[in-house]
């Protein structure tokens, strides 16, 4: 029996593991944790039976208490909250799908608590990768990504670890405005940013993907994930989202991974690996497929690609400060405080003043964090 907890269980990629769990009767949950959807989370519980459950809020943890009162599991909150899910004794690997930076202490303490990762929170990596992969090393876990596109190099490299990468080639399905220019973009509403034409995910990411500032914080991610610098990374545009990312070897062999676009085989992967099950769904089906389109991507039009590019060149605390503008402008836009096209220059502004920290500690990290909300709020 393979015991798994989860951060962030009541959004997508939380829920979609739960429905692996349910699929294979050799996984079992023995924690979880939410934001603050306790009705959802009470509902996991009954169906689940996790000796442990966690929400962000003190007064919500009273409110699921109570609601759960029948039920043996104890309720917990706020960061002490998550640590506890990260760190449940009985679990064998932590499933990461909180989003933004709330990420990294839990991730961290289960490495050092000998958990296994499934790691679909891309934040913890972007900005402490630095002090993430060393740790891996040292206390000999496994790492296992859930993103499709960086599973899907997981999975091109089974069988090839004496050989030389030459570059990673990360497929993007471009998002809804794929050709648009930044005249076509500057009405976009919320609504229309929400409409991914391949995907269906949480609010925050949907709009980073039409943004194409996901596929940079992805691109971020791979080099650390896989030791490789970041013009190793090459961004290609796939609009069907068949293949979702390739290797090129020095040799110019160049291994791909297809499928239909469905987040539960990459989950199912993280946690069943290196065994392959099966596994329902849509297949594809090439009679119909016919061919595939490949396009470059538009940094001009699409800065925020650029500036990760700029920000994981750079390295040290940019990472971070990319990061949380992102974060904090994709939620002013949804809550309609800002324009569509403002997301990158707010982005751009925050990377602009910051003073660089080559190799920021934790606590630095969430200083730079806190210094570029504060920027934002002084400015927008």
């Amino acid at each position: 029996m393979k015991r798994i907890s989860i951060l962030g269980s009541t959004g997508s990629i939380g829920t979609q593991t739960l429905e692996v769990v349910e699929q294979n009767k050799d996984l079992e949950v023995t924690a979880l944790a939410a934001g603050s959807n306790i009705a959802l989370l009470e509902a996991q519980i009954r169906k689940f039976r996790p000796s442990l459950a966690a929400v962000w809020s003190e007064e919500k943890a009273k409110e699921l208490k109570a609601r759960v009162a029948d039920v043996p599991v104890k309720i917990v909150s706020g960061m002490d909250g998550l640590l506890q899910v990260a760190t449940e004794p009985l679990s064998h690997i932590l499933v990461t799908a909180v989003v933004g930076m709330i990420g990294i202490r839990p991730t961290i303490a289960a490495i050092e608590a000998g958990k296994d990762i499934a790691l679909a929170n891309k934040e913890t990596l972007v900005t402490a990768g630095h002090l993430i992969i060393p740790l891996v090393e040292e206390m000999g876990v496994r790492l296992l990504p859930v993103d499709s596109e960086h599973s899907a190099i997981f999975q091109c490299l089974n069988g090839e670890k004496n050989n030389k990468i030459s570059k990673i080639l990360l497929t993007a399905s471009g998002g809804p405005f794929r050709g648009r220019t930044r005249e076509q973009m500057k009405d976009i509403q919320v609504e229309d940013a929400l409409k991914h034409p391949n995907w269906a995910m949480g609010q925050k990411i949907t709009i980073d993907s039409s943004t194409m500032v996901n596929k940079g914080l992805e691109v971020m991610e791979a080099r650390w994930l896989f030791g490789v610098g970041m013009d190793q990374v090459q961004v290609v545009v796939q609009p069907q989202s068949v293949i979702h990312s390739m290797v090129e070897f020095e040799d110019g062999a160049v291994m791909a991974q297809l499928g239909t676009p469905d987040m539960k085989l990459p989950i199912q992967y993280a946690l069943c690996y290196p065994e392959r099950r099966p596994l329902p769904g849509d297949r594809l089906d090439f009679w119909k497929l016919k061919d595939i389109r490949f396009e470059e991507p538009d940094f001009e039009n699409f800065r925020g690609l650029a500036l990760a590019y700029q920000a994981g060149r750079t390295g040290g605390s940019l990472p971070t400060v990319f990061n949380a503008a992102n974060e904090r402008a994709v939620s002013m836009f949804l809550n309609r405080k800002i324009g569509y096209l403002t997301i990158v220059d707010i982005i751009e502004g925050a990377m602009e003043r910051h003073k660089v920290i080559p190799h920021p500690s934790v606590e630095q990290i969430l200083e730079a964090e806190r210094e570029t909300y504060d920027y934002i709020e002084s400015r927008w």
